[in-house]
Formats: structure tokens, sequence, C-alpha cells
């Protein structure tokens, strides 16, 4: 076993931890803080894994665009009343542990087959003409969608604070 596979299972072992975290912490906002920990994790393994194009956008869309959405939808709630009636009740653990129980077992036939079956390493895809058409021909999207999500970013803070959210 090579120094990455090392590397790759201890990512893989983190990230696992990591989203149980999101599921059994009960504030939203450590929970998000553990959906960026997994997301990272999983961008580092894209990177282990010679994706590297895979990890960027990993990074850039999920673990920084997805969670900052998230973050910026819980700033809109007052999280001292909406939280009470869904932490610590039987009925809401019971789903959180069906719902491990379900991706656990989505789990066994891929890993079983990571485990027991090698094969070759294939040398990675190249993404020359992907990030030339989106820097050539995409431009102009790509950077509107920049500052879309930075007003949507201060709407979002200029309504938690207006409106008695978290952040008031």
């Amino acid at each position: 076993m090579g120094s990455y596979d090392v590397i790759f299972y201890i990512l893989s072992i983190v990230s696992l931890g990591a989203a149980l975290g999101v599921i059994f912490f009960p504030s939203p906002i450590y929970s998000a803080l553990m959906l960026a920990i997994t997301m990272s994790g999983l961008a580092a393994m894209f990177f282990t894994l010679e994706a590297y194009f895979l990890a960027g956008v990993q990074l850039i869309v999920y673990a920084g665009a997805v969670v900052v959405l998230f973050v910026m939808v819980l700033m809109l709630f007052d999280l001292r009343k909406e939280s009470q009636p869904f932490s610590g009740q039987k009925i809401s653990n019971f789903f959180k542990a069906g719902i491990i129980a379900a991706a656990s077992m989505a789990l066994i036939i891929p890993l079983s087959t990571v485990f027991f079956i090698r094969t070759e390493k294939t040398k990675p895809v190249t993404t020359v003409d992907l990030a030339g058409t989106l820097f050539t021909k995409y431009v102009f999207a790509f950077e509107a969608i920049g500052i879309l999500l930075l007003v949507v970013l201060v709407g979002a803070l200029a309504l938690a604070k207006s409106r008695g959210g978290t952040h008031e």
C-alpha cells in the first residue's frame, strides 16, 4: 500500500466523521461547518486520485458556494426559536438513525469492490478544452454568476439584520 493510499483512507475517515457530524450536531451552524469539512475532504481525495479539476470544482462550488448559501439561509431565521421543536426528540433521532443505516447499506457494495478488486491506475483526463471554452466563450456568464452570488450574500445579510435573525 502506497503513501497515497494511506492518505486517501485517512481523508475518507475524516470525511465520514465530518459527514456524521452534519447529521448529529444540534446546531445548524456547526452542521454547516462539518459540511464544509466534508466537502474539503472530498476535494482532497480527488486531489490524491489526480483529478485536479474535480478537486478545484469541489472546493470552489461545493465547499465554497453551497456552504455559504446554507449559512446565508440560516442567518435569515431566528435559530433560538426555530430549533426548539426539532432538537432532541425521539422521532428525529429515529429518522437520523434510519438515514445512517440507508447510507451505510448504499456504501457496502461500492466499498467492497474498492477493497477486494484492484484495478490499474489510469491516466487522468485533461480539461484544457473545457477550461478554454469556459474562460473564452462563457466568461461573461461565469463572471455574472459571481456578481449575482455577491449580491445575494449582501441581501441575505441585510435581511437577517433587519428581520431579527441570529445576527441582529
